[in-house]
């Protein structure tokens, strides 16, 4: 593969797979700064939309994309001879698309994960499914990006300032350049697994939050939940050997705000909806896009038991997703837990 070095930006070979609203957002700024972008569509009448009317009018509606952007339905002419790949699919879906990646990519190509998870059976963060599925691509051609950022908003160019991360520092460098605008400026980390927790747990966390704003709680208590939110998320990413730095940065603190206030998060919307008295299966038959924190609520919990990481929101969170039981209850058992030092459980 051509490194950062080698190449001339504007002629990089780059492939998107996954065609939401984030991927669809990503794709398009790709596709504006003068990329030629394969673009793998699952559906046929997105594929169809985009080709005719230069909108995703399922999962972007509003948004005109750029002619630079070539969608199709076939996933081994989007991937194979790229120099970068980028994949921003439902993470319950990121290892059946990885096996099916295999059979198409070259040991050379950079992979980007811009999804948001952690996987059920596994408990595995979208990069390690990566990993898995593809043996064939080294470690260090394994990056991912995160930070706060809705889908609409950088699709309408308002200024967006995410992370990059990769154990190799030539590719988050070009994964940097590639990504950067005027209006979407990217950072770099090499702590990996705490970029990928921060996105994935904080979307528990905004669930919680959610739920708070649909029972009619005030902001001290959506103050509070962000601020001990963001301790869970900490203790989970030392107990897996993350820099505790992370979490005080943009796939930290800064996506978890965001997340956990902005109308436009699904995983706030389903809290909300929870809060108000709807049923997580009446929410979810309503909803076309994925809301990650559902299905992440369950890994956290079940993870955070087998590492002993003390996580009680997100623990109430997975009791009131999947046993039925009533927030108001969650809420008084948080709020009556054994009193302790604020840091204590830190260390």
């Amino acid at each position: 593969m051509r490194m950062k070095n080698e190449i001339n930006m504007n002629d990089m070979k780059i492939g998107v797979v996954g065609a939401g609203s984030w991927g669809t957002a990503l794709a398009n700024l790709l596709a504006v700064k003068g990329f030629k972008t394969d673009f793998w569509v699952f559906e046929k009448e997105v594929k169809d939309q985009i080709q005719e009317y230069r909108e995703n009018r399922v999962f972007l509606p509003g948004f005109p994309l750029s002619e630079n952007l070539f969608p199709s339905n076939d996933l081994g002419e989007v991937v194979s001879g790229k120099d970068m790949v980028l994949i921003v699919v439902p993470s319950h879906l990121m290892r059946e698309i990885g096996l099916k990646l295999a059979n198409y990519m070259s040991p050379d190509t950079i992979i980007v994960s811009a999804s948001k998870g952690i996987e059920n059976k596994t408990h595995l963060t979208m990069s390690g499914v990566l990993a898995e599925t593809l043996p064939e691509i080294p470690g260090n051609r394994f990056a991912v990006l995160s930070g706060p950022s809705f889908a609409r908003e950088v699709a309408g160019q308002v200024p967006t300032v995410v992370t990059a991360a990769s154990k190799d520092k030539d590719v988050v460098s070009l994964v940097q350049q590639a990504f950067v605008t005027p209006f979407f400026r990217v950072y770099t980390n090499d702590d990996v697994i705490g970029v990928e927790l921060g996105g994935s747990v904080k979307n528990v966390i905004a669930i919680a939050a959610g739920i708070v704003d649909g029972l009619g709680l005030g902001l001290n208590t959506r103050a509070a939940l962000i601020t001990r939110g963001l301790a869970e998320i900490r203790r989970l990413g030392l107990e897996m050997g993350a820099d505790p730095r992370t979490f005080a940065g943009l796939a930290g603190v800064g996506d978890l705000v965001l997340t956990c206030t902005g109308d436009l998060s699904r995983n706030h919307t389903v809290g909300k909806k929870i809060g108000k008295g709807k049923t997580l299966k009446e929410i979810l038959s309503e909803m076309r896009m994925v809301a990650e924190g559902v299905r992440t609520a369950k890994s956290v919990y079940n993870l955070s038991r087998k590492l002993n990481v003390d996580m009680p929101i997100s623990h109430e969170i997975y009791h009131i997703l999947y046993d039925d039981v009533s927030p108001k209850d969650a809420l008084y058992r948080l709020m009556t837990r054994d009193l302790k030092h604020e840091w204590d459980e830190e260390v």
